[in-house]
């Protein structure tokens, strides 16, 4: 792996999985911008060398690739446009990278109004929760130009493991609504399992080791039954988040004219779930419901 360590990165958001991110790229030995809301949740990374930045534009008028994994479209609206964005004040031949699940739409958007003014722009969802943040392991999925995918790769391979350029802007947006699709239905499917197997008087560590093997197995199965069993639901990933990205996915999938029966049933558990009081919960949480 190689590292370009002259170029100054720009990163904004520093939740459960942002910290390790921009924690892994200090490792790594890059220079490191940081910007988030409430300063406190960075201060690891100060301490670690980060050079705290007083705002989004003074951020990315210091930086040369900036990356942003905020928490809801809204948020990726506030952070690019108007004048206090980085598009108003990141200089021309900058790389911008968001990896907040988001809008296939305004990834587009992004990408255009970026055009216009000489910056690269990528999106670059992520897969892996907290786990795969924090050991560089993450999956990515990028919508973009090949020029800038394969400029910002060594920085990627820093974050993840399995990186694939999808195609044009949104495309790694759209990559990631299938995902979340696919573990919307998967973790309905491993809470009925994990509930079954305790209701039937077995021990459900050991029907882990039994299907966790065979057709059954997921990475949910794998990494999040033990949580559940073990009653831990700190979050690797919010169950707010994972609403979010399921109201996006269905809204896509509308504008498609296709059916979502599953994700439209994992969206109801999920939402009866934060109203119980869980939303600040990681998405293990959903077997409260079952149990």
């Amino acid at each position: 792996m190689t590292t370009n360590v002259k170029r100054t990165i720009g990163f904004i958001g520093t939740g459960v999985m942002g910290k390790s991110m921009a924690s892994n790229l200090l490792k790594a030995g890059y220079a490191l911008n940081v910007f988030t809301r409430t300063k406190e949740r960075a201060n690891e990374l100060l301490e670690a060398g980060a050079k705290w930045k007083q705002s989004v534009a003074d951020l990315a008028a210091t930086s040369d690739v900036i990356i942003t994994i905020v928490g809801y479209p809204t948020d990726v609206e506030e952070v690019y446009f108007g004048q206090a964005g980085i598009l108003e004040n990141a200089k021309a031949g900058t790389y911008i990278i968001d990896m907040t699940t988001s809008k296939p739409y305004l990834a587009e958007r992004i990408y255009k109004e970026a055009k216009l003014v000489g910056i690269s722009a990528l999106d670059a969802p992520v897969s892996g929760g907290d786990i795969g943040a924090r050991e560089g392991k993450l999956a990515i999925m990028v919508g973009g130009e090949e020029q800038a995918f394969q400029s910002i790769l060594p920085i990627f391979e820093v974050l993840g493991q399995n990186i694939i350029l999808q195609g044009p802007a949104g495309a790694g947006q759209h990559t990631k609504m299938c995902n979340q699709i696919t573990i919307a239905t998967n973790m309905v499917g491993v809470c009925e399992s994990i509930t079954y197997a305790k209701k039937a008087g077995l021990d459900p560590t050991k029907v882990l080791e039994s299907i966790t093997t065979g057709a059954a197995g997921s990475w949910s199965l794998n990494n999040l039954a033990p949580r559940m069993i073990a009653e831990n639901y700190a979050p690797g990933f919010y169950v707010k988040h994972f609403i979010k990205d399921m109201k996006i996915a269905l809204e896509t999938a509308k504008e498609m004219n296709m059916m979502t029966p599953g994700l439209e049933l994992s969206l109801s558990l999920y939402t009866q779930l934060a109203e119980q009081g869980d939303e600040d919960s990681g998405t293990q949480a959903l077997i409260k419901l079952f149990e």
